[in-house]
């Protein structure tokens, strides 16, 4: 009788493990808490007195919630295209280890928390902005990636809103500082986002997802499309500098590390290869915490 009771429960805690991991999965735990990372960066900037840490953990947690949300509601609208690609297919929803209703109470309720949190424990407009970007993305992104390549551009707009939801989470407002870095993220997305889609390709086609901008896949025209948006990172180095909310030496560095990125999207527009298309994704991967983190040194 021991024996059984201890086998029981070793069999609950395995159960629980495994169960808290599949939530993991479904919320897309890192990729979230990359997310959330550029919305505090954007509210550090934003700062020009001390921290309001009720405010800040406010606006991390409810900021994890709605990503969180929209991955989920993402892996449930995609279940069945998900078993199809070798990426996804041991996904909690593609592999039917979270059932369909846990699953979307499971998103129903972060998501509204999410908002809650943003709305009543910061402010309205920040908590609309983290509602607009839970629906633009578990709701029109997400059907659209079997339509349109076009969904990509759909999608940098959500995409782009965190580092603006964590200055308008101190501001209160839509000013130039959260403009700035929505077009920032926004056109960063793009590069970002077609090197993945480049390397992954093949994978994307067996669900029918068809991601890179150009019909052709992996030819110049969807490499010199990446390169087009790596060059206008450029200029919008120079934006914060211009309304006065960094300092010249970070400023000159963003643009240094620009220069670095836009020469690896140049590398895959001359060579086509999938080594440089994941040297321009990991590339991409550091531009922005690089630099966000020397704004803010330059901030202090």
């Amino acid at each position: 009788m021991q024996e059984k009771a201890i086998a029981i429960n070793a069999s609950t805690t395995y159960s629980l493990k495994h169960r808290l991991k599949d939530y993991g999965q479904l919320m897309k735990f890192r990729l979230s808490f990359s997310v959330v990372f550029s919305s505090a960066m954007g509210y550090l900037l934003a700062c020009k007195g001390g921290i309001v840490w009720v405010d800040f953990i406010n606006l991390c947690l409810g900021g994890l919630l709605i990503v969180g949300a929209s991955n989920g509601i993402n892996q449930i609208i995609e279940r069945n295209y998900d078993k199809l690609m070798t990426r996804t297919e041991n996904r909690p929803m593609a592999t039917q280890r979270l059932g369909l209703l846990e699953a979307s109470i499971f998103c129903l309720i972060l998501g509204i928390s999410g908002v809650l949190i943003l709305g009543f424990g910061l402010n309205k407009l920040t908590g609309l902005l983290g509602l607009l970007s839970l629906i633009s993305y578990a709701f029109v992104y997400t059907p659209l990636k079997r339509v349109t390549s076009w969904s990509v551009h759909v999608g940098a707009f959500p995409g782009a809103t965190s580092p603006m939801i964590g200055w308008v989470a101190y501001t209160g407002a839509i000013d130039a500082g959260a403009i700035i870095l929505f077009v920032f993220q926004f056109v960063w997305q793009f590069p970002h986002f077609w090197s993945i889609a480049w390397i992954l390709n093949d994978d994307y086609l067996k669900a029918g997802y068809n991601m890179l901008p150009s019909k052709g896949g992996r030819n110049k025209n969807s490499a010199l499309q990446s390169l087009i948006f790596a060059i206008a990172l450029l200029p919008l180095c120079f934006a914060m500098y211009y309304f006065n909310y960094v300092g010249i030496y970070s400023t000159l560095l963003a643009a240094i590390i620009t220069l670095y990125f836009i020469y690896t999207a140049f590398r895959l527009y001359l060579t086509l290869e999938i080594k440089d298309a994941k040297r321009l994704m990991f590339a991409s991967f550091f531009y922005f915490p690089i630099i966000f983190i020397a704004f803010l040194i330059d901030k202090i």
